[in-house]
């Protein structure tokens, strides 16, 4: 059987992922301020992924992302949960959020929130599990 000649899908794709792929780290970093955050980051980051594995064919994205998917569900857990009992050992609430204003060198002012790494967090959860459910459903297929 002869192989499609997918150039003009794999090029294009290259132009939207950079596009998915910056959007999905907008969401992530302005989560705590307007709407986006981790959750929405994360479906993002995972669909520019499944964009990649639609394109390049799923023995070819494997063989370059060689993610264990369950272990990134088990870090962001772990990161998230962790963000939560910092402020319990400062006799805070769980997840008490706190930030404040910092002056860096290249960036000047800056806004640094501990709803961040939450955030970051659930990215990693969220964009794990998604890929995790459905690469197993597309190596099913088999």
């Amino acid at each position: 059987m002869k192989k499609p000649n997918n150039m003009m899908l794999q090029t294009l794709t290259r132009l939207i992922i950079l596009i998915v792929l910056s959007f999905s780290i907008y969401l992530l970093l302005a989560g705590h301020n307007s709407p986006g955050g981790g959750f929405i980051g994360g479906l993002m980051t995972a669909s520019a992924i499944l964009i990649l594995y639609l394109s390049f064919g799923l023995n070819s994205i494997k063989k370059v992302i060689r993610l264990d998917y369950i272990k990134i569900i088990g870090i962001g857990l772990l990161f998230a949960s962790v963000t939560g009992v910092v402020s319990m050992v400062f006799g805070f609430p769980y997840l008490k959020q706190f930030f404040d204003y910092f002056r860096l060198p290249i960036l000047g002012e800056v806004e640094l929130t501990t709803a961040l790494p939450f955030d970051l967090g659930v990215y990693f959860v969220v964009l794990a599990s998604a890929l995790a459910i459905i690469l197993t459903i597309a190596e099913d297929d088999k």
